[in-house]
């Protein structure tokens, strides 16, 4: 673009003065501050959802798009105290077994997969990790969708403590189309409420997780079957470890629990 010259007169002599070839740079200024404003205003909407949902029942985003489609939603959020806690061990035994040691990403386990020549052949995502996509992404797999998630995670553990964390897991995630929550998925499955589950039903309700759509914990194929039998042999081995997720009624029976829980997993072997 050809360079804009002015001629100023002064004392009857001109002189050439140079300006600005265009106005790029003032735009390119204009459109950075409108994405510094937008991630600010996306910031402070986090924070200010991340305080309300420490007490407030919580959404997913899931549920949210059901309800813009008018699509119905099975969903009867119970506090962590009206949950089995044979449910809280069996999530954590199949989803994060070193649920209550990392804050918030096991970076073990993600560095093992990052690692990995082949591709990533497993998921790495915690409980925490699943906790903040369900309540403020979007599904799906994306390298961006998880680089957000990983910051959150970290302010999730940071402000909500475990047992807030697991309360809200288990009741917003999807147990089945339309179907959000334990206290859902129990009554749909199993006719009864989330805090009477055995160890056996809230270990086909773990093993159907990764493919609820599909997965039927009321009938269960031979692929859920051989996946409740792997979540209740790593509830076995979990010991202490899924403790800290525990209602405080059933922290106090946990050493009961362990002991029927190893006698069940030597009489399946």
């Amino acid at each position: 673009m050809p360079e804009v010259v002015l001629i100023v007169k002064r004392g009857g002599m001109a002189r050439m003065t140079d300006t600005p070839a265009s106005g790029r740079p003032r735009r390119r200024g204009g459109f950075v501050r409108i994405v510094l404003l937008l991630c600010l205003g996306l910031g402070l909407s986090f924070l200010a959802a991340l305080l309300a949902y420490r007490v407030l029942p919580a959404p997913s985003t899931l549920m949210i798009g059901r309800w813009l489609s008018f699509r119905g939603v099975e969903r009867d959020w119970v506090p962590l105290e009206r949950i089995s806690p044979h449910l809280v061990r069996a999530v954590i035994a199949a989803e994060d077994q070193r649920f209550c040691s990392h804050a918030g990403i096991d970076w073990g386990e993600l560095n093992a997969v990052l690692r990995d020549r082949d591709g990533p052949s497993r998921g790495a995502s915690t409980l925490t990790m699943q906790t903040a996509k369900n309540l403020f992404l979007w599904p799906g797999r994306s390298y961006v969708r998880k680089a957000i998630e990983l910051p959150m995670a970290l302010a999730l553990d940071a402000a909500w403590p475990k047992r807030r964390i697991i309360e809200v897991y288990l009741n917003v995630a999807e147990w089945g189309d339309g179907v959000f929550g334990a206290e859902a998925a129990a009554q749909r499955y199993f006719r009864k409420p989330a805090a009477r589950l055995t160890q056996a039903e809230a270990a086909r309700l773990a093993g159907a997780l990764p493919n609820p759509i599909l997965r039927d914990p009321s009938r269960p194929s031979r692929g859920l079957q051989a996946a409740s039998g792997r979540v209740q042999r790593r509830m076995a081995q979990l010991g202490p470890l899924g403790d800290c997720a525990l209602p405080a009624a059933g922290a106090q029976l946990a050493p009961d629990f362990l002991g029927h829980t190893l006698a069940s997993a030597r009489a399946s072997v």
